[in-house]
This record gives C-alpha cells, sequence and structure tokens, in this order.
C-alpha cells in the first residue's frame, strides 16, 4: 500500500487535503471520487519525500529551442509510429525500440531525427520532451498523445491510437486529394484559358468594334477591366509595389493565423458550414477517448484536462476546456462544466454525468470514443463528397463568365449587322 497525500473539492465547493493510502494512483483517485471529491492534485510519500504528479505539461510556447531536421513527410511520421506502437506492444523497452527503427531507416534526415530522440532519452528525458524539440515533425497533439501515454502508464495503448489517428489523417488527405484532383486540373485549364481569351482572342473581338468599350456588354467590360489590372500589376513599377504589399500582408495573416490569431481562426472554422461540424466531432472523439485513457490511468480529472486541450486540435476549443478545468476547481461536476460551456454535444454530456455518477467515468468515455470516432468519419465523408462538387461549381461559374464575355461582343454585333 502506498501513501498518497492530495488536495480536493467537493461539489458544494468545499476544498480538502489530506492523505490516502491506496495500491496505487488509479485507486487513490477512485476512492476519492466515491466520496463525492474531485481531486486536483495528488501525489505519493516515498522514502520521506513527496513525489507529485506528472501535471506539468508544458504548452507550445515553452518548448526548448527548435532543431533543424527537414523533408520528413507525414507518411514517415505515421510509419514511425506504428514500428514504435508495434514494438511497445511487445515489449520491448522505449531506448531499445527507437535503437532498432534507427538502424532500419535508410532516409538520412530519419536516421538522424531517431539518433538524437534516442541520445535525448539516453540522457533521462521523456519522449514527449525529446519529441517537444522537433514541432515540425510532431505536432502538439501527438506530443501531447505521447504524454498522455507517459503519465497513464499506457504508452503502449496511446501510440496506438496515434497510428489509427494518423492513418485516418493520412486517408482523408489522400481521399481529398484524389477528389479534387480532376477538378482543380480542369480549373486551372479554365484560368489558362481565360488568360489566352483575355490576351488574344478578346482584343481582337474588341478591334472589329466601334463605338469603345462603352457600349461593350457588362461581362465583356469587366473582364477587359480585370485584363487592365493584371497588366498594370505585372508591368509597372506601384503595379510591382502593389503585389510586394499584398504577398506581405497574406505573410502577416499566416502567421497571425498561427500566433495570437489562431484562438480566433479556430473559432471561425467551427462555424464553416460541414467543415465546422466534422471540426467539432473530431474534437469531441478525441476529448472522450484522450480523457478516459487518462482518468483510467489514474490521472486526476485536473490534470487529464490539461493534457486533452491540447489533444483537440482546436484552440478555441482548448480554451473552453480551460474553463470547464477551472469550474471543476471550485466544486462544479464536470458535466455541468460542460454543458455550461455550449459546445460540446449533449450525447458527451449525458456520457460523462452517467459516468461521475457510477465511477466509470473512464469505461463510459473509451466506449463511446468508437461512436464519436464513426460520426466523425461519416461527417468528413460527406465533407469529401462536397468538396469537389463546390470546385466544380466554381469552374462552371469561371467558364461561363469567360463564354459570356467572349460571346455577348459577337451576339451584338451580329444583332446590329442584321439591323
Amino acid at each position: 500500500m502506498g501513501q498518497f497525500f492530495y488536495k480536493s473539492v467537493t461539489k458544494d465547493g468545499i476544498h480538502s487535503s489530506g492523505q490516502i493510502e491506496a495500491p496505487d494512483r488509479k485507486e487513490a483517485v477512485a476512492v476519492l471520487t466515491a466520496r463525492g471529491e474531485f481531486v486536483i492534485e495528488l501525489g505519493q510519500k516515498m522514502q520521506g519525500a513527496i513525489l507529485q504528479a506528472p501535471a506539468s505539461f508544458r504548452l507550445a510556447d515553452e518548448m526548448p529551442p527548435k532543431t533543424n531536421i527537414r523533408h520528413i513527410s507525414s507518411k514517415e511520421i505515421l510509419s514511425f509510429t506504428n514500428q514504435l506502437s508495434s514494438a511497445l506492444r511487445a515489449g520491448l523497452p522505449l531506448l531499445t525500440t527507437l535503437e532498432i527503427i534507427r538502424d532500419q531507416q535508410t532516409k538520412p534526415q530519419m536516421k538522424q531525427l531517431l539518433d538524437e530522440l534516442a541520445e535525448s532519452v539516453r540522457s533521462g528525458k521523456s519522449l514527449s520532451e525529446a519529441m517537444s524539440n522537433y514541432p515540425k515533425q510532431f505536432s502538439v497533439l501527438y506530443i501531447s498523445m505521447i504524454r498522455v501515454g507517459e503519465t497513464g502508464g499506457i504508452l503502449e495503448q496511446t501510440t496506438t491510437q496515434l497510428t489509427s489517428l494518423l492513418s485516418r489523417e493520412e486517408k482523408v488527405k489522400t481521399s481529398l486529394k484524389n477528389a479534387s484532383a480532376y477538378p482543380i486540373f480542369v480549373l486551372s485549364l479554365g484560368i489558362v484559358s481565360a488568360a489566352i481569351v483575355v490576351t488574344w482572342v478578346l482584343p481582337k473581338i474588341l478591334s472589329t468594334i466601334s463605338g469603345g468599350t462603352g457600349v461593350l456588354p457588362l461581362p465583356t467590360r469587366m473582364l477587359t477591366k480585370s485584363s487592365d489590372i493584371i497588366k498594370a500589376l505585372t508591368t509597372t513599377a506601384g503595379g510591382w509595389l502593389l503585389l510586394v504589399i499584398i504577398i506581405a500582408a497574406i505573410s502577416y495573416a499566416v502567421r497571425w493565423i498561427r500566433g495570437s490569431g489562431r484562438n480566433s481562426w479556430d473559432r471561425f472554422k467551427l462555424r464553416i458550414p460541414v467543415l465546422g461540424t466534422v471540426l467539432r466531432t473530431i474534437a469531441v472523439g478525441r476529448f472522450a477517448k484522450t480523457l478516459g485513457s487518462l482518468t483510467k490511468g489514474g490521472v486526476t480529472i485536473i490534470e487529464s484536462l490539461a493534457v486533452v486541450r491540447d489533444t483537440l486540435g482546436n484552440e478555441f476549443l482548448g480554451r473552453e476546456i480551460d474553463k470547464v478545468a477551472e469550474k471543476v476547481k471550485t466544486g462544479t461536476s464536470l458535466a455541468e462544466s460542460l454543458e455550461q460551456s455550449g459546445y460540446f454535444p449533449p450525447m458527451l454530456i449525458q456520457i460523462t454525468a452517467v459516468g461521475e455518477q457510477t465511477g466509470k467515468l473512464d469505461e463510459l468515455l473509451l466506449n463511446a470514443a468508437d461512436t464519436f470516432e464513426e460520426q466523425a468519419d461519416s461527417a468528413m465523408n460527406r465533407f469529401i463528397a462536397i468538396f469537389p462538387a463546390v470546385l466544380i461549381l466554381l469552374l462552371a461559374l469561371v467558364v461561363g463568365f469567360i463564354i459570356a464575355a467572349t460571346l455577348l461582343p459577337i451576339i451584338q454585333m451580329e444583332l446590329g449587322a442584321a439591323m
């Protein structure tokens, strides 16, 4: 039996602290939960010292200096994760696993990456700490999931989940590329055709029309004006300056989205029809699986929520989880806190409420995660079906506009000649 020191809060908001004897962290959390207490902190006393739970989850802006390793694709990271999961499930030690996978690599960049990861682990760092040096190769979600496994002692399970997650994302990317390849090709062909029409065909047609551009149909005038603007942008000093300003503005917008504006951008994405539903459903599935895995491993709710917020893939929802954690600290139940947020589905709230009342929150969340993932797959399939149709519609508009702008002057001339 181990001796644990804890701080907790009841549903009435009453804070308490003390010590409890239990075989492990999971059982300690279960006993306190049965008393109606939410555990805020839990540490184990060993040999006269209190060992705090691994709750110091670093944020992305607190990561160590970045190491410059490039040209590693998402497919290679997926392959590495799959090999890591298989080896850990077979019972191999982490360091041995990294060295074996490194020796099997043929690409110098992957060999270097794994060699540096192995060296960091050998020096005493955790795998998540080692990976945090490589934000271009391992996303915040990836590192958070690895930290989940290390925290709950379930690294082989979380790497398996990561393999499934990365496989699905890779499948989605491949499906999107395949579905949009033809529409994008035809759309590009239409844009090239438009450039040829504007540059060669339309000027010859206009040269045969008397009365100037003022008598031209509106689509033709719009196309002509667009041609004049493009020529001004590419042939004058002022145009080049404007292009530089536009490129700088786009670059600033990208940096803003990745930095201080990420919260606003992620909130906007949730409001986009179809896509917003897909992103929300994926986030809910990750929430259920990650929280269920952590609580099953004996990690407290507060500690779990600190990790979960980085696995959602959406900063806006992550900040909502921060608010939920603050409410839980004051004694509000997790289900009630999620309901007050207004951004989580009723099914998740009901499952969480039942789990808190029965003490089986981990089991119910893990079972529900499969349902949410199926819903996410269905939503993603709908999006993949709609996306090419939107591109084809855009193509039809471009082609229709070009045809109208080109043919209307000819029709106008024919009607004028007939009269």
